[in-house]
């Protein structure tokens, strides 16, 4: 199933040039698998029309508070009824004023001060000039709605129409969608703090080679982001990846395995998980070259000394605080074959109480996979799927047996 399938939302634009992101805003939502119905005030439809927005949600869009195509005329408490949730964006200043206030005299404002508040969540995405979203009376405002019970989300910074730069842009669509559907999934986590590593370490050579693997770091970010929409505070220490930082997730980047090993023993003492996804080189260049290796026109090849890299997820095992419970340890183990002799056996090794397996050359760099869930009571299969639905099912099973314990 899609992210948002079986979920009618109902989509409110206030005006403000940000309305010309609603429109991709709109075709995001529901090729997650929502249904959308576009409820405009007339400011906005000063800059996006109404045609627009009912060729993209294949719905007839309402505008007024008047509309004649509801027989009981009450398409305020119509709408609002068969929602899942109101999604105000662009919710300009303007707006959010009216909404603290209580004022409704048109139909947006109206349908969101007659929702059923407590089935039918308010979501607001604020929209304006730098100086409007910083003066003391929108903050207050936000402020209040916040307490009212109202979901306000962050705003973008940078360039405006107004040719300022600032805070106070709308998110993106593709922001505000992450954050509708972590939304709706379950707060398991919630009072969390999770730390990951995920992605390769980079052994350098000499300035410009080095040792590395396979590893895209995607089915990291993905647990780093399942665990952010289940509820938990998020910290992901990341090898040398290529990959978007998940939405409310704080990111360091790494690049060797005695930094990532650094950065973890830095925040691992205010972590409640740690899950070890990253693929750790087991061995670096004990003597790095200053200089490019040269060939040697006589073939003669370089001699390279290793050493073997500290294992992070052990040493963070055998700390007090996980062997007391405090902290629960997960480990990942990459093989290319014998999959579940390897994983008991690196369970055992590891000191932890679960360790998740899959086979590694099968889902390098692919956005699905397949995993094995080994612990003391014996192993459990989570069949092929993408790595984020992967990643909530892995979340949901770490919350289960932290619940127990």
């Amino acid at each position: 199933m899609s992210d948002l399938s079986n979920k009618h939302i109902v989509l409110g634009l206030s005006g403000g040039i940000a309305c010309y992101k609603a429109a991709e805003l709109c075709r995001a939502l529901i090729k997650a698998g929502a249904t959308v119905q576009v409820v405009m005030t007339e400011a906005a439809a000063q800059f996006i029309t109404p045609v627009t927005l009912q060729a993209l949600s294949n719905r007839a869009v309402y505008v007024s508070q008047w509309d004649a195509r509801e027989p009981n005329n009450m398409a305020h408490i119509n709408l609002s009824r068969e929602a899942d949730v109101i999604l105000v964006a662009p919710a300009s200043a303007d707006f959010m004023a009216k909404l603290l206030h209580g004022r409704a005299d048109d139909l947006l404002s109206l349908m969101c001060l007659a929702r059923p508040i407590d089935r039918v969540p308010l979501i607001l995405a604020p929209a304006m000039n730098r100086e409007m979203w910083q003066h003391p009376a929108t903050q207050r405002n936000m402020a209040q709605l916040k307490a009212d019970g109202t979901h306000v989300l962050d705003v973008g910074q940078g360039e405006q129409a107004c040719g300022e730069t600032g805070d106070g842009r709308m998110l993106e669509p593709e922001e505000i969608l992450e954050d509708l559907i972590a939304f709706f999934q379950p707060k398991v986590l919630a009072g969390q703090h999770v730390l990951v590593t995920a992605g390769p370490t980079y052994e350098a050579m000499d300035p410009v080679r080095g040792i590395t693997n396979l590893s895209s770091g995607k089915m990291g970010f993905s647990i780093a982001r399942a665990a952010r929409e289940a509820g938990a505070e998020v910290t992901l220490v990341a090898g040398p990846v290529h990959l978007p930082t998940p939405r409310g997730v704080r990111r360091v980047d790494v690049r060797s395995a005695l930094d990532m090993q650094a950065a973890v023993l830095k925040c691992v003492d205010a972590a409640s998980v740690f899950v070890a996804t990253a693929a750790v080189a087991d061995w670096r260049v004990a003597d790095v070259a200053g200089q490019k290796i040269k060939k040697d026109v006589s073939g003669q090849l370089p001699q390279l000394n290793f050493v073997e890299n500290p294992d992070i997820l052990a040493g963070v095992a055998q700390s007090a605080r996980a062997q007391s419970g405090a902290l629960y340890c997960v480990g990942f183990a990459a093989e290319s074959h014998d999959l579940l002799q390897h994983a008991t056996t690196k369970r055992a090794r590891k000191g932890v109480p679960l360790l998740v397996g899959n086979i590694g050359p099968a889902t390098f760099g692919l956005d699905d996979n397949a995993l094995l869930l080994v612990d003391a009571q014996g192993a459990k299969e989570l069949p092929h799927a993408t790595k984020l639905a992967l990643a909530r099912q892995l979340v949901a099973e770490i919350a289960r047996r932290l619940h127990s314990a």
